[in-house]
């Protein structure tokens, strides 16, 4: 008898234990973008980072308990104009050789759906690391023509560049700024099965 209870406490104890697994996605650069917009005199200016990596975890059946890492090369910045790239690259803004990367690493997400939620992190750039909301959509799951498996999200959120440290600017005649303070960032995601 004791033998009998002393056994499904070990099944219980190992039941409750077991990880819940999920599949792990990593970002595939050739179907993936990670683009910006900010307000520049009176438009908008749009650029890219064109040198990433990083993974997502995801069970279709369970999607709040996706997670995701990932890490931006802060020198890959293309707003097509080279001097303007330079610029971002220096120590007015992003100071690319101090702190070369841009890296975001995800803590929960919240209102999981089969579309969707939205994913809670840390974001850190300039070397200072502040929490992020991004709106996530996904895409799901499908095998493409050569048998790789592949799942797509985009990710959506708005930062203040001046909460990491890029504060640089310059007055205008009309007493406004040159560069806006407010960054909304787009992340289009497709990963590989690994």
């Amino acid at each position: 008898m004791k033998r009998s209870v002393l056994g499904m406490l070990l099944l219980a104890c190992t039941l409750i234990t077991v990880p819940v697994w999920a599949d792990t996605y990593n970002v595939d650069p050739d179907h993936t973008s990670v683009t910006f917009k900010i307000r520049h005199l009176l438009g908008y200016v749009n650029g890219t980072f064109n040198q990433f990596e990083g993974s997502i975890t995801y069970d279709p059946a369970k999607p709040e308990l996706s997670s995701t890492e990932g890490a931006i090369d802060a020198a890959s910045i293309d707003t097509r104009v080279e001097q303007r790239d330079k610029h971002l690259q220096s120590k007015d803004f992003f100071d690319v050789e101090t702190y070369p990367k841009i890296t975001f690493k995800s803590t929960k997400i919240l209102e999981a759906t089969p579309e969707g939620g939205k994913l809670e992190g840390l974001l850190t750039i300039h070397g200072i690391e502040k929490p992020v909301v991004l709106d996530v959509e996904i895409h799901g799951v499908a095998k493409d023509p050569w048998g790789n498996e592949r799942a797509a999200f985009t990710a959506t959120t708005k930062i203040n560049r001046k909460d990491f440290g890029l504060t640089w600017n310059q007055a205008l005649e009309t007493g406004k700024l040159l560069v806006g303070e407010e960054v909304r960032i787009t992340i289009e995601a497709e990963g590989i099965k690994a």
